[in-house]
């Protein structure tokens, strides 16, 4: 497999923990199995949510397990100064126009309580598709229409191609939020073409983020997308067997850190969430655990 670039894209809307480590340990095995270079892009649009400890916190982590990247901000100055995705702002708006003249979109004025109550599983069904709301309408979220998306194809790694239908989770997704700021599946694409990533490594989770930014990305006329591979890998689970998250208040490896552990602490930590064989202590116990080989 030729891949040229893969990425780490943390966002900085809390302290990176054990979760986010071991993704980012995944991509930089594989990243050097594959001689691909190493992308440092920071998603911090959720202006809400922002704050330059949480950015500092991702250059700290980094550096702590000696995780290199070749491309990307190398402290929080630099960052702010030429690599925010504020910068690129005027390609999401670019984006969004698109969309907007292709008349895939439709605004939606539901609140998360609303959509609970619409439906218990907290998905939002579609809603507001058929009420018509104009896109200009102030205090609107812009919804893709998914309804008539067909089944959607995805290379995946190593040498896979996925089939897949957009689960419940990915439907109707939003590029444009009430606060009028491009959403995350927009931004992520657009950056992902912008920078010419061509393998995404990410959890399980986001299996129907990828089949979104596909059918984002072949509506913003995108050929490039198609060639993007993408590996989605298991979740470490924490106590009572739930995904380690920022909103469950995962154990930070900035609270780690504090407490005086070493990168071979976390390792063996790493290990016992992994539940591997024999316990690990460093980053090639962590390749061999993955059976990712030289």
């Amino acid at each position: 497999m030729h891949t040229k670039l893969t990425r780490l894209a943390p966002t900085p809307s809390g302290f990176l923990h054990l979760g986010n480590l071991y993704s980012f340990l995944i991509t930089k095995a594989l990243s050097e199995k594959h001689g691909s270079k190493v992308l440092l892009r920071i998603d911090d649009l959720d202006r809400d949510r922002y704050r330059q400890e949480y950015v500092q916190d991702i250059f700290d982590t980094l550096d702590f397990m000696e995780i290199s990247y070749d491309i990307g901000p190398k402290n929080l100055k630099e960052f702010e100064s030429d690599w925010s995705q504020i910068h690129r702002m005027n390609s999401y708006l670019d984006a969004l126009e698109t969309l907007r003249n292709q008349k895939v979109l439709f605004a939606c004025d539901c609140t998360r309580k609303r959509i609970q109550q619409l439906d218990s599983s907290g998905y939002y069904l579609g809603y507001c598709l058929d009420r018509r709301i104009p896109l200009d309408k102030m205090d609107t979220a812009w919804r893709y229409n998914t309804f008539n998306t067909d089944f959607i194809k995805i290379k995946e790694y190593p040498n896979l191609e996925g089939t897949y239908t957009l689960p419940e989770d990915g439907a109707f997704f939003m590029v444009r939020k009430k606060d009028r700021l491009p959403a995350y599946q927009l931004t992520s694409v657009v950056d992902d073409i912008h920078f010419g990533v061509d393998f995404i490594i990410r959890g399980k989770d986001l299996l129907s983020s990828s089949l979104d930014q596909k059918v984002l990305a072949e509506s913003l006329g995108n050929n490039s997308f198609n060639e993007i591979t993408f590996f989605h890998h298991s979740l470490i689970k924490g106590p009572k067997n739930v995904k380690l998250s920022k909103s469950e208040g995962a154990t930070s490896i900035q609270y780690l850190r504090k407490e005086g552990k070493k990168p071979s602490d976390l390792y063996r930590i790493l290990g016992e969430l992994m539940k591997t064989a024999s316990p690990l202590s460093n980053f090639e116990d962590f390749k061999k655990s993955l059976g990712i080989m030289e």
